[in-house]
């Protein structure tokens, strides 16, 4: 397989950091996005190549997106995919979210998931080429308790994805979502107790169904997959 440049958001953990892994033991050059440099390390540790480069960003702030997207650009070459995992949930009764959770979540999940996509978009529609892969969860199909605004902001990806994938539709960019249930990451510290937690799916599970349905195939499109729990 020929390298590509993959740009992985959310990269420090969970399934960003299993995506790393298969991808970068695959010969490709993985990107790592994530807030913090010292969860991306981490996660570099792990890869069994050096062929990576560390890339501390907030994906909320459009121009340090640019900036980053810019960078790479340079340093690399393009992203041939991206890979819009970064999100954040909290979860309570809609009456008892604070402003602050209100803001985190659709700025992270969705204006993230915008901003980043914008940055790779011209070029790949340039190149006529290109994945972008959307992470989305289950939470965008459905509403459920305790989680009106973490849903609102996975419906949002959801209609952001459906519209995109319109509007390539005549070009050769494959954009892809997954929806799954729940994982044991550490996306639940703090909100499920770990012996509550054996049940979820393994991360490394649903990077092998994502990576599987993600590569483009003659005559065929996967545009999404639902993983679900048993």
């Amino acid at each position: 397989m020929d390298e590509k440049v993959i740009v992985i958001t959310g990269a420090g953990s969970g399934l960003g950091a299993a995506m790393a892994r298969k991808y970068a033991a695959e010969g490709h050059h993985i990107c790592l996005i994530g807030r913090t440099r010292e969860k991306l390390k981490e996660t570099a540790a792990t890869l069994t190549t050096d062929n990576y480069t560390i890339c501390p960003l907030d994906v909320t702030v459009k121009r340090d997106v640019e900036a980053m997207f810019q960078s790479i650009k340079e340093e690399v070459g393009p992203a041939d995919m991206l890979i819009n995992n970064a999100g954040v949930g909290v979860f309570d009764t809609a009456e008892n979210l604070d402003e602050n959770a209100v803001h985190q979540m659709i700025d992270i999940n969705l204006k993230g998931t915008i901003f980043c996509t914008q940055a790779v978009l011209k070029i790949m529609m340039k190149r006529n080429a290109g994945v972008i892969a959307n992470v989305i969860s289950t939470a965008g199909l459905e509403g459920k308790a305790t989680e009106t605004v973490y849903c609102a902001s996975k419906f949002g990806v959801r209609g952001f994805t459906e519209s995109l994938l319109a509007e390539l539709k005549d070009t050769d960019i494959h954009v892809f979502s997954a929806y799954m249930g729940g994982m044991k990451t550490p996306f639940w510290d703090g909100i499920i107790e770990e012996e509550n937690m054996e049940h979820m799916m393994d991360p490394e599970d649903i990077a092998d169904v994502i990576m599987h349905n993600i590569k483009v195939r003659k005559n065929l499109n996967v545009d999404h997959v639902v993983i679900k729990n048993h």
